[in-house]
C-alpha cells in the first residue's frame, strides 16, 4: 500500500517537474520577447527622423481612493509632474471624512496650476465601492481619453505620453501596464513584492505569449476611450465585480479590440503587512483570480516547480536524479526571477530577496490551496462573499 502511494506520488511529481520546467522556459521566452519590443519602442521614439505628428489628446486621470497607502502623497505628486500638454486628475472618495482627502488638498496647494479635483460620492451603486466611485467621478471628467490607476501607483514623467500612444490606433481599445512592488520593512511586504516581480508578472507575460495578447487589464494602469466604456455599459455594468480591472479589459477585448501591454513599468508601494494581513491580502487576490480565470487558476498547480521537486525527492527517498531535478528546477525558477524581476521590471529588490523565493513559492502553494476552500474575502476592512466574480457584502 505504502509502495503504491509512493509510486503515484512519484509519477505526479515527475509530471509536475516537467510541466513547471516548460512553464519556466515559456516565461523566459515571453520576457525576452517583451524586452525586444521595449528596445524597439525606445529606438523608434528616439529616432530623429520620426514624425511626431501624432496628436496628444487631453486626458482625464481617475483615481478612486479609500484610506491611505504608503508614500501616497509622492505617488499622487508623480502624476502632477507629467510631460504632457493637457490633462486633469480627478480623485474620488465615498466618505467625506476619508483620510486620503488631506493629501489631495495638499496636492492642490502645491500644484495650483494643475486641474486637480476631488469628488465625494456618498451614493453606493454596488458592492464594489471603487467602481461606484468611478461611475460618479466619470460624470465630472472633461475628456474622452481616460486613465484609471490605483491610489498607490507612482509613475515617471513620460508615463502619459507612452501609455496613451497605442490608443492612436483605433483597433486598440485599452493599454495596461506591468508593475513592481516597493516593499515595506516587514517580511510579509517583502514576500508580496517578490511575488509580484518574480511570479505574478511572469505569469502575465506567459499568458500574453500563449494567448497571442492579453484580454484583461491590471489596476496599475487602465487607459481607454470613453466611447468604448459606454459601449460595454459603463462602470456600473460591473459594479459588483471584485476584479474590476480584469473585467473592464475583458469586456473591451470582447468587442474585438486589442488590449496592449505598455512598455512602461510603474511602481506600487506595499504596506508593511503583519502576517495575518499578508495572508488575507494574498487570499483575496487569489480568490479574485480564481473567479475571474478559473481554468488558468486551476492550471497553476502545474507551475509549482519547487513543490513537485521536493515531492520527488521525498517519494524517491533522496535519489540522485531527484536531487538533480531539484537543482534544475531551482535554477530555472531563479532565472525567471532575475530575467523578469530584474530585467523586465528593473526591480532592485529581487537580488536582495532572492533567497526568499523558495519559502515564498511554498507559501503561494498554501494560499492556492486555501483559496479553493472558500468564498469570503476581506477588502479594505470589509468582508464580502465572492461568487462567480461578484461581491455580496457581509454585514459586520
Amino acid at each position: 500500500m505504502v509502495h503504491s502511494i509512493l509510486r503515484v506520488a512519484l509519477i505526479m511529481a515527475v509530471l509536475g517537474i516537467f510541466s513547471s520546467s516548460i512553464y519556466y522556459l515559456l516565461c523566459l521566452w515571453s520576457a525576452a520577447g517583451f524586452l525586444r519590443e521595449r528596445k524597439a519602442a525606445k529606438k523608434a521614439s528616439s529616432d530623429p527622423n520620426r514624425s511626431d505628428a501624432q496628436s496628444l489628446p487631453p486626458i482625464s486621470i481617475l483615481k478612486p481612493l479609500k484610506g491611505t497607502d504608503p508614500e501616497i502623497y509622492e505617488s499622487f505628486r508623480s502624476h502632477c509632474l507629467q510631460d504632457y500638454p493637457e490633462y486633469e486628475i480627478i480623485f474620488g472618495v465615498n466618505d467625506s471624512s476619508d483620510p486620503a482627502i488631506e493629501s489631495v488638498k495638499e496636492l492642490q496647494r502645491e500644484f495650483p496650476g494643475r486641474r486637480i479635483r476631488l469628488v465625494v460620492s456618498p451614493k453606493i451603486l454596488g458592492a464594489n465601492v471603487k467602481v461606484s466611485n468611478l461611475a460618479q467621478m466619470l460624470a465630472e471628467a472633461r475628456y474622452d481619453y481616460l486613465i484609471v490607476n490605483d491610489s498607490d501607483i507612482r509613475v515617471a514623467p513620460d508615463y502619459l505620453r507612452r501609455v496613451t500612444a497605442p490608443l492612436a490606433d483605433l483597433r486598440v481599445g485599452m493599454v495596461t501596464c506591468l508593475y513592481r512592488g516597493v516593499a515595506g520593512a516587514t517580511l510579509g511586504s517583502r514576500l508580496e513584492g517578490l511575488g509580484i516581480s518574480t511570479d505574478f508578472c511572469a505569469g502575465i507575460l506567459a499568458a500574453r505569449q500563449l494567448e497571442g495578447g492579453i484580454r484583461f487589464g491590471l489596476g496599475s494602469t487602465l487607459a481607454f476611450r470613453r466611447a468604448e466604456l459606454e459601449k460595454i455599459g459603463g462602470f456600473t455594468s460591473f459594479k459588483d465585480h471584485l476584479a474590476d480591472d480584469y473585467e473592464l479589459g475583458k469586456r473591451i477585448a470582447g468587442m474585438g479590440l486589442a488590449v496592449k501591454l505598455s512598455d512602461v513599468v510603474v511602481e506600487t508601494y506595499l504596506p508593511a503587512y503583519r502576517p495575518r494581513e499578508f495572508f488575507a491580502h494574498q487570499l483575496r487576490w487569489a480568490r479574485g483570480v480564481r473567479d475571474a480565470r478559473a481554468g488558468g487558476y486551476l492550471g497553476l498547480v502545474f507551475t509549482f516547480g519547487l513543490l513537485w521537486a521536493l515531492l520527488a525527492l521525498a517519494a524517491s527517498r533522496g535519489a540522485f536524479w531527484a536531487w538533480s531535478a531539484l537543482a534544475v528546477t531551482l535554477f530555472l525558477r531563479l532565472a525567471v526571477a532575475l530575467v523578469v524581476g530584474r530585467g523586465v521590471l528593473q526591480d532592485r529588490q529581487v537580488l536582495r530577496d532572492a533567497w526568499l523565493i523558495p519559502p515564498r513559492d511554498l507559501l503561494a502553494v498554501a494560499v492556492w490551496i486555501a483559496s479553493l476552500g472558500g468564498h469570503t474575502v476581506t477588502w479594505r476592512g470589509d468582508r464580502f462573499w465572492l461568487k462567480d466574480g461578484k461581491l455580496t457584502r457581509i454585514p459586520p
